[in-house]
C-alpha cells in the first residue's frame, strides 16, 4: 500500500540541499524515498545535459558536479523545460512520478509537469504553486516520502539543516502541517 505522506523542505543554495541529502542518508533514511528538484542554467558555454551510465546519471553544466553528487546518492533522475519555470532538474522517484503524470493526462487545472507529479502524491495546490514560486527563485526543494515515522524522522534532519521552509504533508489529514518558515 503506498501512503501519501511526505515532507518538502525548501533551501536557498544547492550547497544546503546536497548537506541535507548527505544528512539523510548518514541517519539511515532511505534513499530511494528522496527527491531533489531545482533549476539550472545554461548558456552557449556552459551546455547542460545528461545521460545514463548503468544505474547512474552523468551530469555536466553550470552546477554539474553539484547535480552529479547527488544523482549518485539518489535513484532516478531527469531534466525537463517546464513552461514557466524554465529547466528544471529532479533526482529521485519525483522523476517517475511526473513522466507517470504526463503519461496518465494528469496535467490539469493550470498545473506544471512539475505540479502533476506533486498532486499524484497528495499535495495540495496551493502548495504546488508555492514550491514552483520557490523553484523560480531559483530555490531547491527536497522532498521524502513514505509512513508518518519515515517522514517525521526526514522533517527532524531537514529542520536542523535550516531550510527556509519544512511542510509535512499527512495523508490523514486535510492540511499541510507547516513546520518552520524564516
Amino acid at each position: 500500500m503506498y501512503e501519501k505522506n511526505s515532507v518538502v523542505a525548501i533551501y536557498g543554495t544547492h550547497a544546503q540541499a546536497e548537506e541535507a541529502v548527505k544528512e539523510l542518508q548518514k541517519a539511515g533514511c532511505d534513499m530511494k524515498k528522496l527527491s531533489i528538484c531545482g533549476k539550472d542554467y545554461h548558456t552557449d558555454e556552459n551546455v547542460v545535459g545528461y545521460y545514463n551510465a548503468g544505474d547512474r546519471m552523468k551530469y555536466w553544466g553550470k552546477q554539474g558536479a553539484f547535480w552529479g553528487g547527488l544523482w549518485g546518492m539518489l535513484f532516478g533522475a531527469a531534466f525537463f523545460a517546464i513552461p514557466g519555470l524554465g529547466p528544471v532538474l529532479v533526482a529521485g522517484p519525483l522523476a517517475a512520478w511526473i513522466v507517470g503524470a504526463l503519461e496518465g493526462a494528469v496535467v490539469m487545472g493550470g498545473l506544471s509537469a512539475l505540479g502533476a507529479g506533486l498532486y499524484s502524491i497528495g499535495i495540495p495546490k496551493d502548495s504546488i504553486v508555492q514550491y514552483e514560486a520557490a523553484l523560480k527563485a531559483d530555490k531547491f526543494l527536497l522532498l521524502a516520502h513514505g509512513s508518518r515515522e519515515e517522514i517525521g524522522k526526514a522533517k527532524d534532519i531537514m529542520q536542523a539543516m535550516n531550510p527556509i521552509r519544512v511542510t509535512v504533508h499527512a495523508a490523514e489529514r486535510e492540511e499541510p502541517v507547516l513546520i518552520g518558515e524564516r
